[in-house]
């Protein structure tokens, strides 16, 4: 299974949705960086279930072990074992449906390509697995804190195409976790919670988009021509559960300007040294950072598990009928937000690292007169 993401900064994340435990192990960890439990335990906390009617009823407390790699409050160098137990699996509210395929679920193309499956919640491909990549994630906002002052901050900019009104620039994470569906737009996030909670009062679910920002990040970045840093952010994306869409800077909007207003222009930056008037590139240009903050958005269909009788057929290949029931977010954008996040630090972790290694500490930016 492809559970291994990264290249210098590796993690491989295990365990299935209604398993004993799940986790992650990360490998190529800078030794002496400061990592604590309660850092980790921050990130897990805001992605686990059963905080609000927004999300699911699983009631899991998520508390994180660190099992190797980190002693003192440092990490050692050596691989980083961090796992969260099931407290609150239910394997067996899944037994009517071991046969069966549900509609929009991996259960058909798991067993098209591994002849087994595991039928309690999904296994694999359950957002259980999450777990694990925001623990991994936390790791690398360790690193990159060490590196670097990079802020990146994830918010619901969209929900069944209503969208949110919020300035990349400015948006903290403070407004962010301000309200439970996690939109810094006040008047966005009441509408946003409205509809989410219409859809699960009528046993339905609905998607949109989350947005992320990271800020900070040095120009340099990402290794042309099949490792880009915006095709290794596209990877991590597409990666997450739900995900159907990425777009980084303006993406699909772009299409609707020529070249001349699409442009970036370079201007004096005192920070930066050199910076651009606009940011239409998202802060990647020719699959390398250019010091200006990074933008993307990631999509999400609406949760497959609706309460609604549907057409299927079982195993094997007979005309059935299903009508789920369970404990399942009516929709993944609020929790999605710090898993987000999550895959950005470890991508910009790693990237980080493989340009520490072949560079040295200092961008070579060739400025005259410096």
């Amino acid at each position: 299974m492809g559970s291994t993401f990264g290249h210098l900064f590796r993690i491989t994340t295990f365990g299935e949705s209604h398993g004993g435990a799940v986790g992650v192990v990360v490998d190529g960890c800078p030794p002496r960086v400061a990592l604590s439990a309660e850092a980790v335990q921050v990130e897990l906390d805001r992605r686990r279930p059963g905080t609000s009617l927004l999300a699911s009823q699983r009631q899991e407390a998520d508390r994180v072990r660190i099992a190797s790699g980190v002693e003192g409050g440092l990490t050692l160098g050596s691989p980083i074992a961090l796992w969260v137990e099931n407290t609150d699996a239910k394997p067996g509210a899944y037994d009517e449906l071991r046969h069966v395929y549900r509609p929009s679920h991996a259960d058909f193309t798991t067993d098209a390509r591994y002849g087994i499956r595991s039928a309690s919640g999904g296994g694999r491909a359950s957002a259980r697995e999450t777990v694990g990549r925001v623990a991994g994630g936390a790791v690398a906002r360790a690193v990159l804190a060490s590196l670097g002052a990079v802020e990146i901050v994830a918010w619901v900019d969209e929900v069944a195409g209503d969208r949110a009104s919020v300035d990349p620039e400015t948006v903290s994470r403070e407004a962010v976790e301000a309200h439970a569906v996690r939109c810094p737009d006040p008047e966005a996030a009441a509408r946003f919670e409205a509809r989410i909670l219409e859809a699960r009062k009528a046993g339905d679910t609905v998607g949109g988009v989350v947005r992320c920002v990271a800020r900070g990040v040095p120009p340099g970045l990402g290794d042309p021509v099949f490792d880009k840093l915006d095709a290794d952010l596209a990877k991590a994306m597409l990666s997450l559960p739900a995900a159907k869409g990425f777009e980084v800077g303006s993406g699909y909007a772009g299409t609707k300007l020529t070249g001349l207003q699409h442009n970036d222009a370079f201007v004096p930056d005192p920070a930066r040294g050199v910076g651009t008037r606009t940011n239409r590139s998202g802060g990647i240009q020719g699959g390398l950072s250019n010091g200006m903050p990074i933008e993307l958005s990631v999509a999400f269909k609406p949760v497959a598990t609706v309460f609604h009788e549907q057409d299927t057929v079982d195993d094997a290949g007979d005309a059935t009928t299903i009508r789920p029931r369970g404990r399942h977010d009516p929709c993944v954008l609020p929790r999605a937000v710090p898993i987000v996040e999550a895959m950005v630090a470890l991508v910009l972790a790693d990237h980080w690292l493989r340009f520490r290694g072949q560079i040295g500490e200092a961008p070579p930016i060739p400025l005259r007169g410096t």
